[in-house]
């Protein structure tokens, strides 16, 4: 596995972030039409970290669609399984920032085009030649794309593909939160590799005991490698009898917080395409935290994510000046 051509490849949405940016002379408020979609921001961290990903997705074929097929390949993601649909047009998202950098989503997708992917879509021969995996459920909202995605989780599990779930859960694009639980506990039960945050922790079990919930996951889905985001009280990680946790990097320069998670996942992935999944150490543990905290941090002090995301020495040196070490 380690000679295959790619080193992840992900398979979800693609869509259009609109971000406030200033007021105009008139009082409105002025929206930016950023590159977004978990799955790419992830491919775009692990590209500028030196690794070769892949897209599956499928985007409208209009401007928003060649935009963003624009924006992917020049942060160097390979496109080969982005397709075009000609109906239905590219998923919209309007983002609300709050002070301190949380936000609030609109989405514009009755039906969007990343909804239409469908298993035949798939270049199979593409998960085929991928060392990870990678997917989260916002590709399991409705039928046909839900089929897809597991089709191309089954093909990921047979050619012996580590897996990458992140759950990435957004309420408002469920008509029903149970049949989100249900995807989150499909995607549990097929990942080696699971990046959950606090709230959607809290979600599923309803506690902030977030070392029981680890341990019921363990127990129920047998996943290797388990890490958990909690925003300003850091991360955890937990894999076979150890556990590390790692303090966040707070800055006061923080401008929004879209594609943090993103970056904190992609850090984590680059740890295992470098390291692997065998034999960690709570010392490895507590490297890839820190690394994936520090490169969290920094992109929230930049606007939009794709195409802003760290390089290596920038995470060291962002590490570094903060006086802590790997």
């Amino acid at each position: 596995m380690e000679n295959r051509q790619y080193d992840v490849t992900a398979l979800g949405e693609l869509l259009i972030d609109f971000t406030e940016n200033g007021t105009s002379s008139q009082g409105n408020p002025l929206l930016e039409a950023n590159p977004g979609g978990a799955p790419c921001n992830v491919l775009a961290m692990l590209a500028k970290l030196g690794k070769k990903t892949a897209f599956i997705g499928k985007v409208g074929k209009d401007q928003f669609g060649t935009q963003l097929e624009t924006a992917v390949k020049e942060v160097g993601i390979d496109t080969r399984n982005l397709i075009f649909d000609r109906e239905v047009h590219t998923t919209l998202a309007f983002v609300h920032t709050y002070p301190g950098g949380d936000r609030d989503f609109s989405f514009y997708r009755n039906p969007g085009a990343d909804m239409m992917l469908t298993k035949e879509d798939i270049q199979e021969d593409l998960i085929r030649s991928s060392r990870i995996f990678h997917f989260g459920t916002l590709s399991s909202t409705h039928p046909g794309v839900r089929e897809a995605t597991r089709h191309a989780l089954d093909l990921a599990r047979k050619a012996g593909c580590l897996v990458s779930f992140d759950p990435n859960l957004r309420p408002p694009l469920w008509k029903d939160l149970a049949d989100a639980k249900a995807e989150i506990e499909y995607g549990l039960g097929h990942c080696d590799i699971l990046k959950i945050s606090d709230n959607e922790v809290e979600f599923l079990y309803g506690t902030t005991d977030y070392d029981k919930a680890a341990a019921v996951m363990k127990e129920k889905y047998q996943i290797p490698l388990i890490l958990i985001t909690m925003g300003g009280e850091g991360s955890r990680a937990y894999y076979q009898d150890l556990k590390a946790e790692a303090a966040p990097f707070l800055t006061d320069r923080t401008i929004e917080t879209t594609g943090a998670g993103d970056t904190f996942c992609a850090s984590s992935l680059n740890f295992v395409l470098e390291n692997g999944l065998t034999g960690l150490t709570r010392e490895d543990l507590t490297k890839l935290l820190t690394f994936a905290n520090a490169a969290a941090s920094l992109v929230t002090t930049r606007k939009g994510a794709l195409r802003v995301m760290p390089t290596r020495d920038e995470v060291l040196d962002y590490i570094a000046s903060s006086g802590r070490t790997l």
